[in-house]
């Protein structure tokens, strides 16, 4: 097997650019929208935004490598981080660490990258591990980095990167590759392509011990910000893991070769729909903090508490309805108190009923809006699939 850096062109890339021209300008275009939409915010919504937003991405990015980090210990973190009034629930090293990069990204997407930049990233995803023997700086032990599944005695192995040797040479090219294509640099390359190839680049010199999957995801972001001149992330790690399958099927696909045109219109789709997931939380947010203004102070504690929770999933809706059983599990309240309750908040327009007996389910007024799948056509054409 011939991997795309042992080849004669590496990392000279090779794309179809014709075939991206339309995803690129959707992305400028819904870019612009989502921008403008959050700058006619309310100071208090746009912080409640900013802090879902990092907050969904820091946990899915996460979940994508079977981390599996508590909602509100992360959430609690980046307000910390952003000097956000915040309680003060003590979080695990992991959900700090998360924390703590994505708040770097959002902070410094206009920056350079630097391998100072890249050391720290590392520190942060890798917060708290014993289990590594170089943390804050690139791989050099002499086995093989590999990644790989299936048995111990019978591995399949999906890809393997550079030996730790050429670590330094390939990163020092990958960094100048990335300042030198930026928006200010001397060969700027359209947004998507740039995050797309910063993003394969990466993961197939996979610099680090662990944790490069993460930090390729937050290049990613980071292209993409400096393609739109703002500080923004999109929903780009929630959207990968709905496609986690295909996100790792196409990277082993575009590893073997260097003329990446068909991993860039996949990236492409993904970032497109992730844009999508953005604009629908900007919608909801707003719907959510309308709702909550018209019911302050009509709600008890426990019915507060529910419709939050059932709020935290997000314009896609709470999987399956709320049941009174689901309510009860939330708040503690005995059956009859979730029955009146339930009625009650239906009464308030809060929530709408569905189904009768064991069936009945209790779902937000606020219009659920998923993100359609968006897939990029050889010749360029950008198909909205039904939403999955």
């Amino acid at each position: 097997m011939t991997w795309n850096w042992e080849q004669p062109d590496w990392p000279n890339f090779e794309w179809d650019a014709a075939r991206l021209a339309k995803a690129e300008q959707q992305f400028m275009v819904s870019g612009g929208v989502i921008l403008g939409s959050v700058a006619h915010l309310e100071d208090e919504v746009a912080e409640t935004l900013m802090v879902q937003t990092i907050t969904t991405e820091a946990l899915t990015t996460s979940e994508i490598e079977g981390e599996l980090l508590d909602r509100d210990s992360v959430q609690s973190s980046i307000r910390r981080e952003f000097g956000l009034k915040t309680d003060l629930m003590r979080a695990k090293p992991s959900e700090e660490g998360i924390a703590e990069l994505m708040v770097d990204l959002y902070k410094h997407s206009d920056q350079p990258l630097s391998h100072k930049m890249l050391y720290q990233w590392h520190k942060h995803v890798t917060k708290g591990r014993a289990d590594l023997r170089e943390i804050g700086s690139y791989r050099t032990h002499p086995e093989p980095m590999q990644v790989v599944s299936g048995k111990i005695y019978d591995p399949n192995v999906h890809f393997q990167a550079p030996p730790s040797e050429q670590v330094p040479d390939e990163m020092d090219a990958f960094i100048a590759w990335f300042n030198e294509t930026g928006p200010e640099g001397p060969s700027p390359l359209p947004a998507v392509t740039r995050a797309g190839i910063a993003h394969l680049y990466f993961v197939c010199i996979h610099p680090f011990e662990d944790g490069n999957g993460r930090i390729a995801r937050a290049l990613s972001e980071k292209a993409l910000a400096q393609g739109l001149g703002r500080a923004t992330l999109t929903a780009l790690a929630a959207t990968i893991l709905t496609h986690r399958t295909e996100y790792y099927d196409q990277l082993e696909l575009a590893n073997k070769k260097n003329e990446v045109s068909d991993w860039l219109a996949w990236f492409a789709g993904i970032t497109l729909e992730a844009q999508q997931r953005t604009q629908a939380w900007v919608e909801f947010i707003l719907a959510k903090t309308k709702l909550l203004d018209r019911l302050q102070g009509k709600l008890n504690e426990r019915q507060e508490k529910a419709l939050l929770r059932m709020m935290r999933e997000g314009p896609e809706g709470f999987k399956g309805g709320m049941s009174a059983g689901n309510y009860q599990s939330i708040t503690g309240a005995p059956t009859a108190t979730a029955t009146r309750d339930l009625a009650d908040l239906v009464e308030h327009g809060a929530l709408d009923r569905t189904g009768e007996r064991k069936g009945t389910r209790y779902h937000l007024t606020i219009p659920i809006k998923p993100a359609p799948r968006v897939v990029i056509e050889e010749d360029g054409t950008i198909v909205n699939a039904k939403a999955e």
